[in-house]
């Protein structure tokens, strides 16, 4: 990794300005959301694994849940300079990695992470511009801050931009 390229882990967020670049790994049931000020080319990442603060007991890490996590991402974002009337999202993520005998919807980790997502981003007015949900294998993603483009790799689903 070079001094641009930033690793975001499970319960994490980084920014980056341009030329950076923000990856994640082993997005299964947990959704990667990028926000991007198309403006100062402020980007930033947040790797959520569920829906809810309000739903969890352990809910101290707010880079670990939906609701909290975007507005964390956001507060650092407009901390180094983006301006959110430019910020766009693009999310990926959100699959169903393991099959359930039991059609219950608690079990379903991954379509409530992405609806939460979707919801917070609406409730907050931020354009959801493209994403690569559901399925049943995991994702790495890359954000490059420079063109605004989200490239997806998978194991047995190839490689594509978002």
């Amino acid at each position: 990794m070079d001094n641009f390229t930033f690793r975001v882990g499970m319960a994490d967020a980084k920014i980056t300005k341009c030329p950076g670049k923000l990856i994640t790994v082993g997005l299964g049931s947990c959704v990667g959301i990028v926000l991007y000020d198309k403006m100062t080319k402020i980007s930033g990442l947040v790797h959520i694994m569920l829906p809810y603060s309000t739903q969890s007991k352990n809910n101290s890490n707010k880079l670990k849940f939906a609701d909290t996590g975007i507005n964390a991402l956001i507060d650092m974002m407009i901390e180094a300079g983006a301006d959110k009337r430019y910020i766009i999202s693009k999310i990926a993520g959100g699959a169903q990695m393991f099959a359930t005998k039991a059609n219950l919807d608690i079990m379903n980790i991954g379509t409530r992470n992405v609806i939460a997502t979707k919801d917070v981003l609406a409730s907050l007015n931020i354009p959801l511009i493209s994403e690569d949900t559901g399925g049943n294998y995991g994702r790495t993603i890359e954000f490059d801050s420079e063109n605004g483009k989200l490239l997806i790799k998978t194991i047995g689903h190839g490689i594509k931009f978002i």
